[in-house]
């Protein structure tokens, strides 16, 4: 079930399996036991829902009868936009576990559903065609790769797995409540969808995918940590896409609004915490910090033609552009 692409990415590699004890990552974790990965697995207790202890305890069972390590967080996340809080927290959490251990893949258990909710959701806001194929199979960071390799499979097919084996799972109650959005698009849409029309809507994603490489242009001429310069293409299409496909991999996703304010002002920062510059033939990205400058790296920055946006991240790592 897991295809040769992955098994060469994950074999004889350090992998952290994002695990929950539902559907999705019980059926990933046996199926990686199945082709014989390695891994460990990682789990964030958000303390909802009554269930939640025995989901926790079930992924205890399960690192221990298949000596796998465990990390464990304990959290309450405000209910106030509790999604996006949620996703900040776990996945700050995966990549302290991976720098602290030296993981090399963070393997999650996404699958057709939420591929097809994801797309749907952003055609809402008036994505482009990078926006809409945004959940990608493989992602790198800078530290770590994204491993999500059940992307081709339906919830339907992963339970059916696990119910033929008699694997125990759970089931969160939660995802069936529309307060939140995600759960109206993934029941009123995307999990219908799939039930009827699940082989093309496969096709029609292996189509876009072509398409969006086609289309991807290279354009990142330097990186060092977290700043980056890029290429101004002098086409406002590829340039922000370019600009996106950092963001994401900073943690940052962009609505319609800050695209425009990127396109429109050319030098601003987005959500407070990433700057962005154009300049000249090129294109500034870096976290935004508002620290002292002397007048001796003042005078650098501008004869390096650095912005003054992406000056303050620039002091804090003590970084010299030669």
């Amino acid at each position: 079930m897991l295809s040769k692409k992955y098994t060469v990415i994950l074999k004889n590699s350090n992998n952290l399996l994002a695990f929950s004890s539902g559907v999705d990552s019980t059926a990933l974790f046996f199926i990686l036991l199945k082709n014989r990965i390695d891994f460990d697995i990682a789990i964030v207790n958000y303390n909802l829902r009554k269930e939640s202890n025995s989901e926790l305890n079930y992924a205890k069972e399960l690192a221990k009868k298949f000596n796998k390590k465990i990390f464990i967080k304990d959290v309450k996340v405000d209910f106030n936009n509790f999604e996006a809080n949620a996703r900040e927290i776990r996945y700050k959490f995966f990549k302290e576990i991976i720098k602290e251990n030296s993981y090399k893949n963070l393997i999650t258990a996404h699958q057709l559903n939420d591929k097809l909710e994801w797309f749907l959701m952003q055609l809402t806001k008036g994505a482009g065609l990078v926006e809409l194929f945004g959940l990608k199979d493989i992602i790198k960071k800078e530290n770590y790769i994204i491993i999500r390799p059940l992307l081709k499979y339906s919830k339907y097919e992963l339970k059916k797995f696990l119910d033929e084996r008699d694997i125990k799972y759970f089931i969160d109650n939660s995802n069936f409540n529309y307060k939140y959005k995600r759960n109206y698009f993934r029941g009123e849409f995307a999990n219908r969808l799939i039930d009827e029309f699940k082989s093309g809507i496969k096709n029609s994603f292996d189509y876009l995918e072509v398409d969006v490489k086609s289309l991807e242009e290279e354009s990142v001429v330097f990186q060092k940590y977290n700043f980056f310069i890029l290429k101004n293409l002098t086409n406002e299409v590829k340039n922000i896409r370019a600009i996106d496909k950092i963001l994401k991999q900073l943690g940052v996703l962009i609505s319609k609004s800050q695209r425009d304010e990127i396109l429109k002002t050319k030098d601003c920062v987005i959500s407070g915490i990433i700057a962005i510059s154009y300049f000249n033939d090129k294109i500034y990205i870096a976290p935004y910090l508002k620290i002292k400058l002397d007048k001796k790296f003042k005078e650098w920055c501008r004869v390096k033609r650095i912005p003054p946006k992406v000056r303050g991240y620039l002091k804090s790592i003590s970084f010299n552009l030669l």
